[in-house]
């Protein structure tokens, strides 16, 4: 039987690539997304099914689980995958802004972007839950050995602890909740466009491997933790950087 997938920032990156395997393997797709216009592309290409919605918002996460158990009645993989560096898109502010203001503002934005997205949206549809169903978080390895300013590792950190104890609460019924932790990965949007050729050598050379990691290295781990195969892996935090960690 064809299972229901959701996954949240779905039209481009680690989402969508996550999103076309499971559609390739004859799941039934839903990929959640704030832009219209990309989501709706990926959905065509990939043959998702896309819901437009901002899971940073209550309401948008409570339209999506209505959506979803309307159509589907039920979520056999969930895959949190929205977010990023919210402080790239924040405007820049004037010298009034003080510092406390400055970093009040970006841990708001971060710990909007990565932890109520998927906070808001696993809460939504945690009744819709299949038993056995599978739960995964994005986390990163800027939680294990900090982001630069703080707001960005910090957020992705926080949902460590979230995983673990979601993972507790459903185990009785079959589910798996675990988090993957990419280093860094191209074909995303994530660094927009502060990536230099110096800095991608840097990430490079600190990888065992000598390379860069590819949204299908971590689609294909998040692929096994929500296969029938990985029905006794729950609250891991599972790294996918190429033994970058720790960094030089």
């Amino acid at each position: 039987m064809s299972r229901v997938v959701v996954v949240s920032g779905g039209g481009t990156g680690i989402g969508r690539a996550v999103a076309a395997s499971c559609a390739k393997d004859g799941d039934t797709v839903v990929i959640v997304g704030r832009r219209a216009d990309v989501l709706s592309l990926a959905a065509e290409e990939i043959g998702a099914h896309p819901i437009v919605a901002d899971v940073g918002e209550v309401g948008d996460a409570e339209r999506v689980a209505s959506e979803v158990g309307e159509r589907f009645g039920r979520v056999d993989v969930l895959v949190n995958n929205a977010g990023g560096n919210a402080v790239l898109a924040l405007p820049e502010p004037g010298p009034e802004v003080g510092p406390v203001a400055r970093a009040s503002a970006a841990w708001t934005a971060n710990l909007r972007s990565n932890v109520l997205t998927a906070v808001h949206l696993t809460e939504a549809l945690r009744d819709l839950l299949a038993d056995d169903a599978r739960v995964v978080l994005l986390s990163s390895i800027a939680a294990f050995r900090g982001s630069g300013s703080g707001s960005y590792g910090g957020s992705k950190a926080a949902l460590h602890p979230y995983a673990i104890d979601l993972a507790a609460a459903l185990g009785p019924r079959g589910i798996t909740v675990n988090v993957v932790a990419p280093g860094y990965t191209t074909e995303t949007e994530f660094f927009a466009d502060t990536m230099t050729d110096q800095r991608h050598e840097l990430l490079i050379n600190q990888a065992l491997n000598k390379r860069p990691g590819h949204t299908d290295d971590v689609a294909a781990a998040i692929r096994w933790l929500t296969s029938p195969g990985a029905g006794h892996v729950t609250a891991q935090i599972i790294q996918v950087n190429g033994g970058a960690l720790p960094g030089r």
